[in-house]
């Protein structure tokens, strides 16, 4: 796994105005890619499903992406009592994840409907060491989250820092997040790896969308031969009229 994830591209974190909303980084995902959905999916069974279920979401459909049957059971299902067609559930009982986060964990099946893309990657990102949190995190996105960085040993620990920035005799304090300690990844694979996760919960949210655009082509491309048909008809039909 950690190979799959050290394969990984880059966009920096945004610094933060104090006291204001943090602004998204945009995902710039790729649904049609589906060998990056694939990765995703395996950090998401890894690092995601640990806590949080996916319960709208069974294993089999991956084979829409063109994994086998036996590619699933190998790589992507660690409870060998699960079956392919199986919804993707935590093996976490509920109550041990309150009582450890203090919250039960969101089923995370169609998150990604529910947040946007932009903001799952920014959040995903912008995790920082935290002490007077209970988890020892927190994060800009959502203030005060009950959910640790499960990521840390990937991306490594950022500490937030507040500088004051003056522009035309008006003082302004910005917030930024600072490196303090690498992880496994440098800030172009973590990135990389993250867009991948999204990909993959875009992916999860909906997953007939891609096979769905695909059919909307072609029966774009259907209509249009069969107007160029009926006109040609229609010609046929009237010209000893005129």
């Amino acid at each position: 796994m950690r190979k799959l994830l050290l394969a990984l591209l880059f966009a920096p974190v945004a610094a933060l105005a104090a006291g204001g909303e943090a602004p998204l980084d945009r995902a710039n995902i790729d649904r049609h890619d589906a060998i990056s959905i694939q990765r995703g999916a395996g950090i998401f069974v890894n690092y995601c499903l640990t806590c949080h279920s996916a319960s709208y979401m069974r294993y089999n459909r991956l084979m829409d992406l063109g994994l086998s049957e036996q590619q699933i059971k190998d790589n992507l299902i660690h409870n060998k009592a699960t079956k392919v067609g199986d919804m993707m559930h935590s093996p976490m009982n509920k109550k041990d994840a309150k009582a450890a986060f203090g919250v039960e964990p969101p089923d995370l099946s169609v998150m990604a409907r529910a947040k946007g893309e932009d903001y799952l990657y920014t959040y995903m990102r912008t995790f920082y060491k935290d002490s007077t949190r209970s988890t020892g995190w927190n994060n800009l996105v959502f203030p005060n989250a009950g959910m640790p960085h499960v990521l840390v040993q990937f991306q490594g620990t950022q500490v937030l820092k507040t500088e004051t920035v003056e522009h035309d005799g008006h003082k302004t304090e910005h917030r930024k997040l600072v490196l303090e300690s690498p992880g496994a990844m440098s800030p172009l694979e973590y990135d990389r790896a993250v867009r991948d996760l999204v990909n993959y919960m875009a992916f999860m949210a909906e997953p007939a969308a891609t096979k769905r655009a695909q059919v909307g082509v072609v029966v774009l491309l259907f209509l249009v031969l069969m107007l160029g048909a009926t006109w040609a008809l229609k010609q046929e039909y009237w010209k000893d009229v005129h």
